[in-house]
């Protein structure tokens, strides 16, 4: 700089906004807030206190609790899609992209506790907000696709038994992690076992890999056999 003076950052002015970081905080506090009282219970005052800003923008930006409700569910189904994005499932084998699939579920569910509150809440309304979301069904579509397509490529070089639905599929994944984790507390007095130690975790998520990829398996009958290397003379190998 000239005269080898540094400048400084000019302060924000007064009442100038960050749009995105309010947007952000609001939707946090919300999420805590929807996750531990539901929607009936959760109260905009304390979402204001949390997020440090005021009702008025509150509904500005979401209108009413029901529209800042419906904005937490879809940042939370956003949010996991995004991340599973991030496992580049198309560019692995088929086997092991079932296997990735598998265990990311599995340990996003055990450290997203928030995600299976708020679907839970959501199923007491009968899914009467996720309904009014178009947002939600893109963000499906394309990840069905790509399980399909992982599916398709496994039946192809004889891994996978024919006709998979992909929906159910990831249904069964689902629903042998979340059944676990949302009943944690009653599954664990009843059968005298704390069942969300870390070995307990561990030992359920290897059990939930085993079951589905013994699902995937094709009859024996249809399993291809396994390539026979030959040496460069042609002669099988003794």
């Amino acid at each position: 700089m000239p005269g080898g003076k540094t400048m400084k950052p000019r302060p924000r002015a007064a009442g100038q906004r960050d749009p995105a970081r309010t947007r952000t905080a609001i939707l946090d506090a919300a999420t805590l807030e929807f996750t531990a009282k539901g929607l009936t219970g959760a109260r905009v005052d304390t979402i204001a206190s949390r997020s440090g800003v005021n009702k008025r923008m509150i509904y500005h930006y979401f209108g009413d609790k029901e529209g800042l409700y419906l904005a937490v569910l879809e940042e939370t189904y956003s949010a996991i899609r995004m991340a599973e994005v991030e496992l580049h499932l198309a560019d692995r084998e088929p086997m092991d992209g079932i296997r990735t699939l598998i265990e990311f579920t599995w340990n996003y569910f055990i450290a997203h506790p928030e995600f299976l509150s708020l679907l839970a809440n959501e199923n007491m309304h009968r899914a009467k907000y996720l309904r009014q979301s178009e947002r939600v069904r893109a963000l499906h579509s394309p990840f069905i696709d790509t399980i399909t397509q992982l599916l398709r490529r496994g039946e192809k070089a004889g891994l996978f038994r024919r006709g998979i639905d992909a929906v159910q599929l990831y249904i069964s994944i689902a629903a042998l992690g979340f059944f676990y984790m949302a009943n944690q507390h009653t599954l664990s007095t009843i059968f005298g076992r704390d069942l969300v130690t870390p070995d307990q975790l561990a030992g359920r998520g290897a059990h939930i890999v085993e079951v589905v990829l013994a699902y995937l398996a094709p009859p024996a009958s249809n399993r291809k056999p396994p390539a026979v290397r030959r040496s460069p003379r042609g002669k099988s190998p003794s």
